[in-house]
């Protein structure tokens, strides 16, 4: 991962999940001063601790690592809530219908947060019967391209990868499409809303 669990962050869970230092220590059958020196980050927790120190704490290995508990509050399919995450390093794209911790090649994903479309990256949208048709005046070249579109409705969301070197377009079937999503590998994710083109 990008960052090892750090005292601060087992003190916090520890005192939200109102357990003692002896308590916690008893659960993973080390001293109460081991606890100390973690939580005064005079050491850290062996690697092969982390496993049931997460579960003494109530929280998951990934949200020890991140340093926050994720609470996902949206309890059924939400497609307003959609979030993306794209690895920086294998371009891996993931997507959720709400808060999530995601990691990939060994970092945690922050969520993509959508830009309303600049001049550099509008695109067009072209309503052919029951399909639309977009296009983006955007370079394709292997360094700088838009990695993928997206047509987001109230019941799911058609992802259309795209490659460097091939063309800035995408179909989709109209459907009640209400947002479009594009991800420029360069400025990041841009948001589009349908009913403003179309």
């Amino acid at each position: 991962m990008n960052q090892y669990v750090t005292g601060t962050i087992i003190k916090r869970f520890r005192e939200k999940r109102e357990i003692t230092q002896v308590q916690l220590a008893q659960s993973l059958n080390v001293s109460d001063k081991t606890i100390s020196k973690w939580e005064t980050g005079r050491g850290y927790p062996d690697i092969t601790l982390l496993e049931p120190l997460a579960e003494a704490l109530g929280v998951s290995v990934m949200e020890l690592l991140a340093g926050e508990s994720v609470s996902n509050t949206n309890r059924c399919f939400n497609m307003k809530k959609i979030q993306f995450y794209v690895c920086p390093i294998c371009g891996n794209l993931i997507t959720a219908t709400g808060e999530a911790v995601i990691s990939c090649c060994g970092i945690m994903l922050p969520s993509l947060e959508a830009e309303e479309a600049d001049a550099d990256h509008g695109l067009k949208v072209e309503k052919i019967e029951d399909e639309f048709y977009i296009k983006l005046d955007h370079p394709m070249s292997k360094e700088h391209f838009i990695s993928f579109v997206a047509a987001v409705r109230e019941d799911g969301c058609e992802l259309k990868k795209l490659y460097p070197e091939g063309d800035a377009e995408a179909h989709f079937k109209y459907r009640n499409t209400r947002w479009l999503y594009y991800y420029c590998n360069h400025h990041g994710l841009f948001r589009l809303k349908m009913d403003t083109v179309i």
